[in-house]
């Protein structure tokens, strides 16, 4: 796949982080793996232990020219000086964020498996919309983003899209020509060498 063409990576936090040893792994995972953005996507609701976390991640992000967004919690991107937002309730709150945040942050939403949503959140002023889970997931309701909504969305739409969710290398083959960005992380956290695990998860985009 030509490089101009080549679908870029957001890679996406574990839901919960050990300081300890996390932004090490990071580091060499975006030192050895060109990553356009990072996700911050933890499952926590303590404002202490986002905010360590978000600082952390911040810092390894920044010093190697990575954006990193936080998943919904609007008020620490200016706190933490991060570079925007990914909503995960679709389009509804895409406008009101925007006009929060600025025209220069990044607002993204998650919009499932509905071109309708993307369509929306699109028009309200997102970056990007993500769709998925591409893979087979007993999580949600098990409905899946499939092929063609991708690849009506690459030939109508402008704004960006995001492929995730139970990502597997056969699928990231798949769906490389119609996607923008592929969103990676429970693939490659679990295993015990994520840098590997990544590189061989997106071997097929060349």
């Amino acid at each position: 796949m030509p490089a101009e063409d080549r679908p870029q990576i957001t890679l996406i936090t574990p839901p919960a982080l050990d300081l300890e040893v996390f932004p090490d792994r990071l580091a060499r995972v975006l030192d050895s793996v060109e990553v356009a953005c990072l996700r911050l996507a933890l499952a926590s609701r303590d404002e202490d232990e986002i905010l360590r976390a978000g600082d952390a991640c911040r810092v390894v992000a920044h010093e190697r020219d990575v954006a990193i967004v936080v998943e919904n919690h609007v008020l620490m991107v200016e706190r933490l000086g991060l570079d925007g937002v990914h909503l995960t309730d679709g389009a509804r709150s895409v406008r009101k964020v925007r006009k929060d945040l600025g025209q220069d942050a990044i607002v993204g939403a998650f919009c499932g498996t509905t071109r309708h949503e993307g369509m929306s959140a699109a028009e309200a002023g997102a970056d990007y919309a993500a769709f998925g889970p591409l893979g087979e997931t007993a999580l949600g309701k098990g409905e899946r983003a499939d092929f063609e909504l991708f690849e009506w969305w690459s030939a109508m739409i402008e704004v960006p899209c995001i492929a995730e969710g139970a990502l597997t290398a056969a699928l990231i083959e798949k769906f490389g020509p119609v996607t923008d960005f592929f969103g990676i992380g429970a693939e490659v956290w679990g295993a015990e060498d994520p840098v590997a695990a990544l590189q061989a998860l997106i071997a097929p985009l060349g």
